[in-house]
């Protein structure tokens, strides 16, 4: 029998097209979606081009990555809800006055996953979105997601710096926390939510707003390592997604270094951190090794050489899937750049055994299907990298690497 990976992707894109959300709206909302669907304009090339069908055609979606060597995934959204002004990863919280719409937008895309995943039972972990103005909405939209099988959990927005909404580590949230411990709910994090406003008409500000992206989505990390959440909640699962993965062993040791110095009585760092640091009893690291994973889109050849130092049980693979970023239809040549020379049972809980025990996916049942790359194939090193794929799992200055 010929040994095969099984491989999950812990990053993947979904959303209906903007029509097919008619039907999971009240009636009562018909007419004004109807106004908002012809006025509407699609920001992203992705959704508008002839492959826009990868967000929402099943059949096809599942053939092109079975193709690619994937079997499951981990879906957060993509297309524009109703009444959105973008894309949920991208869209700034709603103000008082949207907020109704809006979150009547967010409900018809939750419901509308619900039923697309169903359609490849225990292949798809829809992740159901959540405002945070309203925080008994919330805990209603993470009910649905435990009761409909959105087996993926929430994707946790962002809060940008000193906005009215309160801060990711506000003691507002706690019943959100406890609700996602007591559901075993997956609270994610996505890159792209939390930023402040950018004048995006500014070639620099455009720039500086690309690097900032990931930092930001950071943030959520030592918000709830500071705030305690992990503390009290040590059976949360803290999911950060498409942020890359170099900056988490010197983040880790930088906030080790500031709690330590916080639990110094004299030193400058306890007058601010020591009341926060004096309710924990891990380190900031410690609590990253329990509470934490990394959705790795992508795991760059130069990042692979960390995976010890981040953890390899934290780290899943993921193919971002289906934007034009992402890996297909070369995930198979991407495997190879990141894993090439790299111990089969490593290989194996980065691809698949991480994702199944934080996700909840049915491994032997997946195993079963026979669909992903032979281990042979991922063990041969990546000498030449595809020349149309923008994809940066490939670079060609850093392709082959020992471990």
């Amino acid at each position: 029998m010929t040994e095969r990976y099984t491989v999950i992707s812990s990053d993947g894109h979904a959303g209906a097209p903007p029509h097919e959300y008619r039907e999971y709206l009240p009636a009562r909302r018909h007419d004004e979606f109807d106004a908002w669907a012809q006025n509407f304009h699609n920001p992203f090339s992705d959704l508008a081009g002839s492959n826009a069908y990868r967000n929402w055609d099943s059949a096809q979606r599942l053939a092109e990555l079975e193709t690619d060597g994937i079997v499951a995934e981990v879906l957060f959204p993509n297309t524009i809800p109703p009444f959105w002004p973008s894309g949920a990863l991208v869209s700034p919280a709603p103000t008082a006055a949207d907020y109704e719409r809006r979150f009547v937008g967010l409900q018809a895309h939750n419901r509308w996953l619900a039923d697309f995943c169903a359609q490849t039972p225990g292949r798809r972990a829809g992740i159901a979105q959540i405002f945070l103005n309203d925080l008994d909405d919330a805990l209603g939209e993470m009910r649905f997601a435990a009761e409909s099988g959105l087996f993926g959990g929430i994707l946790l927005p962002g809060v940008a710096p000193n906005h009215e909404i309160p801060p990711l580590w506000s003691d507002t949230y706690e019943p959100l926390w406890t609700l996602c411990e007591e559901l075993d709910i997956v609270v994610n994090h996505h890159s792209g939510g939390g930023l402040p406003v950018f004048d995006v008409a500014d070639p620099a500000a455009r720039a500086v707003m690309l690097v900032e992206i990931p930092i930001y989505a950071h943030r959520a990390l030592w918000a709830l390592i500071f705030a305690g959440v992990f503390e009290r909640h040590p059976s949360l699962k803290f999911v950060l997604t498409e942020q890359g993965t170099s900056w988490v062993p010197g983040t880790l040791a930088n906030l080790d270094w500031f709690a330590g110095r916080m639990r110094l009585p004299d030193a400058a760092e306890a007058h601010f951190g020591g009341e926060a640091v004096a309710k924990l009893s891990l380190t900031p690291s410690e609590y990253f090794a329990r509470n934490c994973w990394i959705g790795a889109s992508f795991l760059r050849p130069i990042e692979s050489t960390l995976c010890h130092d981040v953890g390899i049980d934290r780290i899943m693979w993921g193919s971002d899937y289906p934007h034009t970023e992402g890996s297909y239809p070369y995930s198979r040549e991407a495997l190879r750049a990141a894993f090439a020379g790299t111990p089969e049972p490593e290989v194996r809980a980065m691809l698949s055994e991480n994702a199944a025990t934080v996700y909840d996916f049915d491994l032997a049942a997946l195993d079963a299907l026979g669909i992903g790359p032979t281990v042979e194939e991922i063990a041969q090193p990546l000498l030449t990298v595809p020349e149309d794929s923008s994809c940066n799992a490939f670079d060609p200055t850093a392709i082959v690497r020992t471990w």
